[in-house]
Parts: structure tokens; sequence; C-alpha cells
């Protein structure tokens, strides 16, 4: 959690995410920043094991950066040790909410210029349901082992793989009106 206490980590992040494996000095173009800013930044993410050095890349000192395959959870507010833990998680959750925004409004941006079988292989629902708390639980780590085989291919297969796409899958789990 503390690995993303500067805002500027998170962003770095989500860029290597979305954009693969990449240097420094590219991504500080993409955020304003300068390369030693940058490069700080993306070594404390690696002493956080939130990326990792892309082995093959590069001539020379030029370092290529990419996500460590297996992604993160969020936590939650009752996980925080301390307010500053507490600080961070709630930055994150809201940040976890502009970037699921942002996303949805880009697929609606693009889907109309979409291949229409990737038009037809995605999906956007939601459901409303009545349900204990364990069965929010055991339907909650269900559908997290359905899509962890897909994960592990993912990460296996690397960014540039032919006929593949990258894919953004949003779950969410929560009451409301509970208190």
């Amino acid at each position: 959690m503390k690995s993303f206490a500067h805002p500027l980590r998170l962003r770095l992040y989500e860029l290597l995410e979305e954009l693969g494996p990449s240097t420094a000095t590219q991504l500080s173009g993409r955020v304003g920043e300068n390369t030693g800013s940058t490069s700080y930044h993306l070594r404390e993410l690696a002493r956080h094991g939130m990326i990792e050095v892309a082995e093959g890349l590069g001539k020379g000192k030029e370092k290529y950066w990419r996500v460590t395959p297996g992604g993160f959870g969020y936590g939650t507010p009752e996980d925080a040790a301390d307010s500053e833990t507490l600080g961070v998680i709630r930055v994150l959750l809201q940040d976890l909410v502009r970037q699921r925004g942002a996303e949805l409004e880009r697929w609606l941006t693009e889907e109309p210029g979409t291949p229409r079988e990737w038009v037809e292989a995605s999906g956007l629902s939601r459901r409303s349901l009545r349900l204990t708390t364990e069965e929010s639980i055991a339907m909650r780590d269900a559908v997290m082992e359905v899509i962890e085989p897909y994960r592990v291919v993912s990460d296996e297969r690397g960014p540039d793989h032919p006929d593949t796409s990258r894919v953004i899958v949003h779950f969410d789990v929560f009451p409301t009106g509970a208190g």
C-alpha cells in the first residue's frame, strides 16, 4: 500500500499496466516529470515489488520496467494499521473509482471503431442482489477463481502476443444501506 503513497507512483503503475514495458524517459514525457524523478519513483515501486525490470529489453544502461505479474489488492479501510495507511487506502480507492470511470468512458468512445468480434466479446452488466455476508464472500471468491487462470495466461503471454488485446475486468461486491 505504501508504495503508492505518492500519486505519481500510482500513475506510473497505471501507465506500465496500460502501455507495457517502458523506460523512465518514455514515462516522464507522459507524466510531465523529469527523468530523475520518474526513475526514483519507478525504483520505489520496484523496491515494494510492484514492478520489475523487463529483462531482454533496452540497450546499455537503459531499463525497461514492467508491472510484476499478479497485480495487487487495494485493501479496505479495516486493513489500516494507522492513520497514514488509512489515508493511502482511501486515496487508492478514490483512484480506483476514477480509473474505472475513465476506462468505461474510453470504451464508449472507442466501441464504434472496434472490430466486431471484440465488441461481441465485451460486456457491461450490473446486478443488484440480496445476499448474506457469507454468500457475498462465496460469490466474490468464486468469481476471483474464474478470473485467476486467465490472469496467469495473460501474465505468461506478455503484452505483444498476436490476436490479443488488453481486456479490463471490473468486479465489485459491496453492500448498500447496510449501516
